[in-house]
C-alpha cells in the first residue's frame, strides 16, 4: 500500500512538474499600445524579447518572464503595453496599468 501511495505521489509530482514546464515553453507576447520604428532587442525576466511594429515576444521563456514586473521592463524599453500575456492568460487591468506606470517616463520624453 505505502509502494502504491507512493507512485501515485511520484506520477503527480511529474505531472505537475511537466505542466508548468509546458506553460513556460510558450512564448510571452506584450502588444504594444503604440508601434515602435525600429526593431529592439533586450533582456526581461530572465527571456530575450524581440520587438517590431506594435508587438514584443520572448520565445523561450523562463518561469519568471510572465510578470507583472517584466511587464514594467518591457514598458521601460519599448512605451505603453496594450496586454502582455502567455498562453491565452494575461495580465489584469490593475497590473497593467501599474506596468504602464512604469513606461510614462519614456513616452513622455519621446513626445518632447
Amino acid at each position: 500500500m505505502k509502494l502504491q501511495t507512493l507512485s501515485a505521489a511520484c506520477a503527480a509530482a511529474f505531472t505537475l512538474s511537466f505542466a508548468s514546464g509546458a506553460l513556460a515553453a510558450e512564448p510571452v507576447t506584450a502588444k504594444l499600445a503604440n508601434p515602435i520604428a525600429e526593431k529592439t532587442k533586450f533582456i526581461a525576466g530572465g527571456a530575450v524579447f524581440l520587438c517590431q511594429a506594435d508587438a514584443c515576444v520572448a520565445s523561450a521563456p523562463s518561469s519568471q518572464t510572465f510578470a507583472a514586473s517584466t511587464c514594467k521592463a518591457v514598458a521601460k524599453n519599448v512605451g505603453a503595453i496594450a496586454s502582455f500575456g502567455v498562453g491565452g492568460k494575461t495580465l489584469d487591468a490593475d497590473k497593467l496599468g501599474a506596468c504602464n506606470a512604469a513606461a510614462a517616463p519614456a513616452t513622455q520624453m519621446a513626445a518632447q
